[in-house]
């Protein structure tokens, strides 16, 4: 009796000694990130596993009741280990969906197989990851303001097996998927949001854009020249004017076209193209609307005779520190009637010359096509194939379109931190918030990728209206439209997940290839797939990836930390004239030649000036952008005879080395970029006679056109 007492005894200590050894897996190993079979294991071996999975189940029978009823409310069967097909094999440059070998992954992250100190893999079967199935909570999306976008992100919530909330929650969500902007729900104070705050959709309003861009150009001119040059209406009607005059002047033979862009327009409303500066509509009549008028791109490359542009959707995952991933596929949308090079005739022939697929699907030439690779709506990478077929380099295309898209990004951070922080001050409880954005990009006929215009919310529906009968319309369902977007949508969930989050150690220090130029290799980023057959991420994480390649662009970035340092009250977005002269005096850059009264001056002259180009702003003050221009012009003053960025990058070196002394309880100095020595040859001096001269600056327009017309 005392040897079965015995034996029974230490049956039960052996078992207790597993549970824990167990627990203590779980404390180091996310429960999203628990694969228990690497990709490289045979099938033979996946089948034992199996088997001992099973005996250890049938030894947990003697369980309590109680762990019983746990498992009936809380269990989830394992994950089917049936290898299957990615949704994204199909359609990709050959090799950038190879996933890496010999490593399991959860969420896009690579986990390393080595749990143990001593090396060994700790693979535990079925029964383990039922234990962390069973523990885990599920992830819960309020989708009541979804709106145009909820379908494919119902079909990514069960993908993902979370739980949806379509009438919303009163206990807090861990995401909240918005429609329209970051307010659409009030109130929340945890988890997180698809939206930024209001100063994501203020600054991809054309004229923002194109502000925030210019300003880059005025720095890095060569690194910027993928956006064409634009005027800003009304402001700068004169000077477009005389601009084109003494264009036609210099060279009779030259005849570029303008396109004109509403400020607030959207899906190709108002939108339509000039050859002189008469011809504005903006301008004209008793009501004068904003309105931005771009060079248009004459020779761009054409399919099938058709212009078409390119939307790539970018999930900005979060600004401090900066993350941005691209998504491998996106959709590529046809113009419907042959092409020809802008003419006093064909001007107004929008199905020619405009790709906005909510103009050309009103066209009787649009083509509704259930393949990815035909019709007016096609996936990137079916256009990609046909390029490659033609022997183009595939790969220096996506190159270049990944630095527009980061270069881009990099414009509008400054001001989308001073948004954040009007929306969430430092130490407000608020969610934490991401955001997709559609990237709108057209390829010349060299294959120089041009930005159009980024959409704050790009449709996200996957399906099309169509005509059953005469006057009768109904949504059916859109292959190519479902193919991109549920993919965006479900990956981007994916990376949001809250236990994928806390998991996930961000390289903002480090990053990027050592090489000067983007190398797209091939599955040099790729995650494998999680472990219950979901297809590897249609995302591409582009930054900090290449940090050493583009960091030294993030100059307005460190005077915008400047700005934020000096506003003072928290939830404002302008800087007083108290505020600006403590800037002045803890930065030392007065003197007797600068005095404090001349501080005063400046600052009423460009803030002035500002208000009246801002004149639905309701705050007074200086905003980020005039305080860039007198930052500039501060830089332009102190250090004579030499490039604006080289002056710029002096004058932070002053005022972050006198901030750097002052109290421990300030925030910290933002780290400092380079001056790219390649590009800092590419540029002429820059010369400032009086501040207001800094936002009328241009390059002479006889070589942009030039360069718009000879490709």
């Amino acid at each position: 009796m005392s040897d079965h007492y015995e034996r029974v005894k230490f049956e039960l200590q052996q078992m207790k000694e597993v549970e824990n050894e167990a627990a203590a897996d779980e404390e180091q190993l996310s429960p999203a990130s628990v694969s228990p079979i690497p990709a490289d294991v045979s099938f033979t071996a996946r089948r034992d596993l199996s088997k001992s999975s099973i005996n250890g189940r049938s030894r947990s029978k003697s369980r309590s009741k109680a762990d019983s009823h746990e498992r009936q409310v809380n269990g989830k069967q394992p994950a089917d280990l049936t290898p299957q097909k990615s949704d994204y094999s199909q359609g990709h440059i050959k090799g950038a969906a190879r996933l890496l070998k010999g490593k399991t992954a959860a969420n896009g992250h690579v986990e390393s197989c080595k749990r143990r100190t001593d090396g060994k893999c700790a693979h535990r079967g079925k029964e383990d990851e039922s234990k962390v199935a069973k523990k885990r909570r599920a992830v819960t999306v309020d989708t009541s303001k979804a709106k145009t976008s909820l379908e494919a992100l119902k079909m990514s919530i069960r993908q993902l097996k979370w739980k949806e909330f379509p009438m919303g929650r009163r206990t807090a969500c861990d995401i909240y998927w918005h429609g329209v902007s970051f307010h659409d729900n009030e109130n929340i104070i945890s988890g997180q949001v698809n939206k930024f705050p209001a100063g994501m959709i203020e600054m991809l309003r054309k004229i923002n854009l194109s502000r925030a861009v210019r300003t880059m150009q005025e720095l890095f001119p060569e690194e910027y020249n993928f956006y064409p040059r634009s005027w800003i209406l009304p402001e700068e009607y004169q000077l477009f004017s005389t601009q084109i005059r003494l264009l036609k002047d210099n060279d009779s033979t030259l005849k570029p076209t303008y396109i004109v862009k509403p400020d607030s327009g959207s899906q190709g409303e108002g939108i339509y193209l000039i050859r002189d500066p008469a011809d504005l509509r903006v301008i004209s009549g008793s009501q004068v609307k904003q309105a931005v008028v771009q060079e248009y791109i004459q020779k761009p490359l054409l399919i099938d005779k058709l212009k078409f542009d390119i939307r790539l959707y970018v999930l900005v995952r979060s600004l401090e520190p900066l993350e941005i991933y691209i998504a491998k596929e996106g959709l590529s949308r046809f113009c419907t009637e042959p092409y020809q090079e802008p003419s006093q005739k064909n001007l107004s022939h929008v199905f020619m010359h405009l790709t906005n697929y909510s103009l050309n699907v009103h066209s009787g030439n649009f083509v509704h096509s259930d393949s990815c690779s035909t019709g007016s709506k096609r996936t990137f990478s079916s256009v990609l194939y046909r390029l490659a077929s033609k022997g183009v380099d595939i790969k220096k295309v996506w190159s270049d379109i990944i630095a527009l898209v980061i270069k881009t990004v990099i414009a509008l951070v400054p001001e989308l931190k001073v948004y954040y922080q009007t929306d969430i001050p430092p130490g407000k409880p608020g969610p934490t918030c991401f955001q997709i954005l559609g990237f709108d990009i057209l390829l010349m006929k060299n294959l120089k990728p041009v930005l159009l215009e980024v959409n704050a919310n790009p449709s996200m529906r996957i399906e099309h209206e169509q005509e059953v009968s005469p006057g009768v319309f109904e949504y059916v369902p859109s292959p190519v439209d479902e193919e991109v977007k549920v993919g965006v949508i479900r990956d981007t969930l994916r990376l949001m997940d809250p236990a994928q989050r806390k998991q996930h150690v961000t390289s903002s220090t480090g990053g990027g290839s050592p090489e000067e130029t983007i190398v797209v290799e091939t599955g040099s980023d790729e995650k494998e797939a999680l472990a219950d057959s979901l297809p590897s991420l249609c995302l591409k994480q582009v930054f900090p990836k290449y940090t050493k390649q583009f960091n030294y662009l993030r100059v307005v970035e460190r005077i915008a930390a400047i700005f934020l340092r000096f506003l003072g009250v928290k939830g404002t977005m302008r800087m007083g004239p108290t505020s600006f002269r403590t800037f002045i005096r803890n930065c030392k850059l007065s003197n007797s030649s600068f005095s404090m009264a001349s501080v005063d001056i400046l600052y009423i002259d460009i803030t002035r000036r500002w208000a009246g180009m801002l004149p639905d702003s309701r705050e007074a003050g200086m905003s980020l952008q005039a305080f860039i221009e007198a930052f500039f012009y501060l830089a332009a003053r102190r250090f004579k005879a030499l490039l604006l960025r080289e002056q710029v990058h002096l004058l932070l070196e002053v005022c972050e080395g006198a901030l750097e002394g002052q109290s421990h309880s300030e925030k910290p100095r933002p780290p400092r970029s380079h001056t790219n020595p390649a590009s800092s040859q590419s540029s002429a001096p820059t010369t400032f006679s009086s501040p207001a001269l800094t936002r009328q600056r241009h390059r002479p327009l006889q070589l942009s056109a030039k360069a718009n017309t000879d490709n």
